[in-house]
């Protein structure tokens, strides 16, 4: 991997991790601005990079460095309650690189980084969904209550403002 790769890398992870404690606990499944940063992803990043980053980011965080919301780490956060979501970061990451590389060139950069970034949050939120539901004995009904409805307005927002920054960052590294 080229130097340039890795310090993109690097730093997208670094947001990651400063993003998620930027939060609002409100119940099992806090409101952070990993979202924002999540959608920045697929813009500045390759597909297979953006895979890598979010991959990195959750294994830190697997082996207990303090970079999940709250400053949690360990084995234990991604089998908890918010575990899913972070499990869909890295599968939104993968779906969304495919969704850029079958995208490019056919749309322009922001619609490209707003139906990956939209795509990436979706698959998070199904994968945190799953999880939540299995752990907390919940309905789908009362998991998309808990750990879905009160984020989509807000997430929507982050989901427009993160691909705008990531194609004005794109644009301004290349």
């Amino acid at each position: 991997m080229e130097a340039k790769r890795v310090a993109r890398a690097g730093v997208m992870a670094a947001l990651l991790a400063v993003s998620a404690q930027v939060m609002v606990p409100i119940g099992p499944v806090p409101f952070t601005l990993q979202t924002l940063v999540l959608a920045m992803v697929p813009a500045v990043l390759d597909p297979a990079t953006s895979v890598f980053t979010v991959l990195a980011y959750v294994v830190l965080g697997a082996v207990g460095l303090p970079v999940f919301a709250g400053f949690n780490g360990g084995i234990g956060a991604l089998a908890g309650p918010t575990g899913g979501f972070l499990w869909g970061f890295v599968l939104g990451c993968a779906l969304a690189g495919a969704l850029a590389k079958v995208l490019d060139g056919r749309i322009g950069a922001y619609p490209r980084a707003l139906t990956c970034a939209a795509a990436l949050v979706l698959v998070s939120y199904v994968c945190g969904t799953v999880q939540l539901m299995a752990l907390m004995n919940l309905d789908l009904a009362g998991a998309l209550a808990i750990a879905v409805i009160p984020f989509v307005v807000p997430d929507a927002v982050k989901v427009a403002v993160g691909a705008r920054l990531g194609c004005t960052v794109a644009r301004v590294v290349k």
